[in-house]
């Protein structure tokens, strides 16, 4: 109800939804409702991918070129192309002369695919490892996990929407929408409307007894989805208060996986919890618990090669049927640079960001005129619910466009100086927080080579929002218009 589009009401009337977790067919069918009522397909190029955008400073045009061959000349470019587009393979030697079936999680088979009667290894326990493996599990013959960091994670509690619950919020749509919007959290529907029901949600730990805010983490791991994060309000701030909710986490771990040796190994010791994205499960903790599931670690024996026949660690081979990687993106910057961008001068992107993204609000970049980003490295991103921020960010340009051409305005850029101060700002207001201790995807760290730094802004949704909204009303300080 909450992760769905906000620009049309009737849209939000009339679609439903059967769960509280859409699984993916349920929400393949809303992104084709959606194109279809809106006449979207016509203006889309399908199997087409760009390879580069060059900034044309005689006409201020930009040249967009596909692998197809065709240049397209525009006013403006916007680049929507997502923050986790580019899977990261992993670079382990032999992995194409794997026999079995392969399998990367992100770029899953259309057509069913089958794992009974199955040997079966799955390498990584991210989000889509922690979503994947219960259901391999049920199905496989075996299934062996590959772990190197175990990740925390919560309960989704996933069940069907009730009616007469989606009738009442639909009424109210309106206001829920205003309250992700402008909110001090991240944007996520259900921690918002579980902290108006909850007078102590989101109450600071030193103002709260440990009994109490042992009840605030029992209540939301029973609610469950990633409202767990709000329970406490300076989790993300306080190491105190971030390892009583890891040490609660751990204890739940323990309680669940009947096995001492496997919970142990299942339990985050690397990182506070939240710095890593916390992952929301079905069943993941107790798939552990069958006879045909084996967990491996791989902290202290990396995985040594992918032999045709299977997995080899120290010398031996884990025989397998099929092989499934589930081992992440090249986040956030990874599709950007995947493509050959050049502003002014024929200034080129991978060059400015050869230390790290640097971005105005994540919107837009010195030396690349008319370029603008969707929920791009400096914004919330990644941190928020998406679609509350790609939608602030869409109205955000649209109404920048419409200021240019009542100015006839033909060319805006970021100036250097309000670039500059943004990145420092997005990594004093990180540095606040427990974030750059997590050794995550939001730092780089999951790519070798990658610049560490933290990427997206940790400031939240609603004050981000007014931050944007008081540049657009100052005639976009911070922008350069021609």
């Amino acid at each position: 109800m909450a992760y769905s589009f906000s620009f049309s009401p009737e849209l939000e009337q009339e679609w439903q939804w059967s769960e509280r977790y859409a699984s993916q067919p349920e929400i393949l069918d809303y992104a084709r409702h959606v194109s279809q009522r809106f006449d979207l397909r016509k203006d889309t190029r399908f199997k087409t991918r760009v390879k580069g955008a060059l900034f044309q400073t005689d006409t201020n045009t930009w040249l967009i070129q596909t692998d197809q061959g065709d240049e397209v000349q525009a006013n403006f470019c916007i680049m929507a192309t997502g923050c986790l587009s580019i899977p990261q393979r992993p670079d382990i030697p032999g992995l194409d002369d794997f026999k079995g079936n392969l399998y990367q999680a992100s770029q899953w088979p259309h057509e069913p695919v089958s794992f009974a009667d199955k040997t079966v290894g799955i390498i990584g326990t991210g989000s889509s490892g922690i979503q994947a493996i219960p259901v391999i599990a049920a199905e496989a013959e075996h299934l062996t996990v590959f772990q190197r960091t175990p990740n925390f994670s919560v309960p989704a509690r996933n069940s069907p929407l009730d009616d007469e619950w989606v009738k009442k919020y639909k009424v109210n749509y309106a206001d829920h929408r205003l309250s992700f919007r402008h909110g001090l959290s991240s944007g996520f529907g259900d921690l918002n409307i579980e902290a108006q029901l909850e007078p102590r949600m989101s109450t600071e730990f030193g103002k709260l007894t440990e009994v109490e805010a042992n009840e605030l983490l029992e209540n939301n791991w029973r609610r469950g989805g990633a409202v767990f994060m709000g329970s406490i309000g300076d989790l993300m701030l306080n190491e105190t208060s971030n390892a009583f909710a890891r040490t609660f986490v751990h204890n739940k771990i323990k309680s669940i996986v009947k096995n001492p040796e496997v919970a142990e190994l299942l339990c985050p010791t690397s990182h506070p919890i939240g710095t890593r994205r916390i992952c929301v499960d079905i069943n993941y903790y107790e798939t552990y618990n069958r006879d045909n599931v084996t967990l491996v670690s791989v902290a202290d024996h990396p995985i040594e090669a992918i032999t045709p026949e299977g997995v080899q660690i120290n010398g031996a081979v884990t025989q397998l049927d099929t092989l499934v990687i589930a081992t992440g993106f090249d986040a956030m910057t990874g599709a950007l640079l995947n493509i050959d961008i050049r502003g002014r001068g024929a200034s080129k992107l991978k060059d400015k960001w050869h230390a790290g993204p640097r971005a105005y609000l994540g919107l837009a970049m010195a030396e690349f005129p008319n370029l603008f980003t969707i929920t791009g490295p400096g914004s919330p991103s990644v941190l928020s619910n998406m679609l509350v921020s790609i939608e602030q960010h869409v109205d955000w340009i649209a109404d920048c466009l419409k200021f240019m051409q009542n100015r006839s305005f033909s060319v805006i850029e970021a100036n250097l100086d309000a670039e500059n101060e943004w990145v420092d700002h997005v990594n004093s207001v990180a540095n606040a927080t427990l974030f750059p201790r997590g050794g995550s995807w939001y730092l780089g760290a999951n790519v070798p080579g990658k610049p560490r730094t933290f990427m997206p802004y940790a400031g939240g949704v609603g004050p981000y929002r007014d931050l944007c909204e008081s540049i657009s009303s100052d005639d976009y300080r911070g922008f350069t218009f021609i």
